[in-house]
């Protein structure tokens, strides 16, 4: 399997290629080729050609949740590239979603296309419902996460507008991606909005394999010491071994993993490319 992270905040050791606020991974798995999320802009595409990665022959597209910069490229993927790909989104993922500014106003944070551009390009679009759904024999799409760890992530100051009032948004709609390997599962996430513990702890109740590695954002860039120890801590108990965070995890969140997971953590920045049998 590949994993190649298209494009993040920071670089890696290629120094020419684009990095922004935002986050799309490249995988290729038995012969399939996913894009996880599609980042701010769309300069993603041109990272990948630096790196001769081909997205004209993508087969699936999964956006992880309705955030402009896991989804702000996905326009111009379909009108530079246009793959023939099958797009899968969680429920609710056009939604309406605002941050809370000191300033006390809402900023727009959501998609910046509607959902008519999906039917205007014949996308052949699966909102997910289900609690887990199996793409392939070894590709397993997991949403509806539990949130019985009170300690995580409250998204304080991200809501959701509905018929002019603002709520709180709890990102029902999040998805996160499982691949099977020989050595476990490797957990795709985006920005785990849902809180990373939550997230793992409702995919090790669902299915009967344990977890090797997780990639991408963890959301921690706003959290306090106390919150990402406890997060190490169960990255211990769990045994994961593989811990490529990056995005949202923020530098102290990233040092602070580093550090407390020893030989586990890996720099994972734009242009980084992992392997795994």
């Amino acid at each position: 399997m590949k994993i190649a992270t298209l494009i993040e905040n920071k670089p890696g050791d290629r120094e020419e290629l684009y990095t922004e606020y935002g986050l799309s991974i490249y995988i290729e798995v038995d012969g399939n080729k996913i894009l996880f999320d599609t980042g701010q802009s769309g300069d993603f595409i041109d990272n990948a050609k630096d790196l001769d990665i081909d997205l004209k022959d993508l087969d699936y597209v999964i956006i992880s949740h309705g955030h402009y910069d896991h989804s702000g490229g996905f326009e111009r993927l379909i009108k530079e590239i246009n793959p023939s790909i099958n797009l899968y989104l969680g429920n609710g993922f056009f939604n309406k979603k605002y941050n809370l500014m000191e300033s006390g106003e809402y900023e727009y944070v959501g998609n910046p296309f509607e959902e008519q551009f999906l039917s205007e390009n014949n996308i052949q679009v699966k909102y997910i419902n289900e609690d887990i759904l199996n793409i392939t024999e070894n590709l397993i799409v997991f949403t509806n996460f539990n949130r019985n760890q009170e300690f995580e992530n409250t998204n304080q100051n991200m809501y959701l507008k509905e018929d002019e009032e603002y709520k709180k948004d709890m990102f029902l709609e999040e998805v996160s991606l499982g691949i099977k390997t020989n050595r476990g599962l490797v957990v795709i996430v985006g920005c785990s909005h849902a809180g990373i513990v939550n997230i793992l702890d409702t995919i090790i109740e669902r299915i009967d394999m344990n977890i090797y590695g997780v990639i991408g954002g963890t959301h921690l860039v706003e959290e306090n010491d106390e919150k990402i120890n406890k997060i190490i801590e169960y990255l211990k108990e769990k045994d994961i071994e593989l811990i490529g965070a990056c995005h949202c995890t923020g530098k102290q969140g990233e040092t602070m993993l580093s550090q407390g997971l020893e030989g586990s953590f890996i720099d994972n920045n734009t242009g980084d490319i992992l392997y795994i049998e």
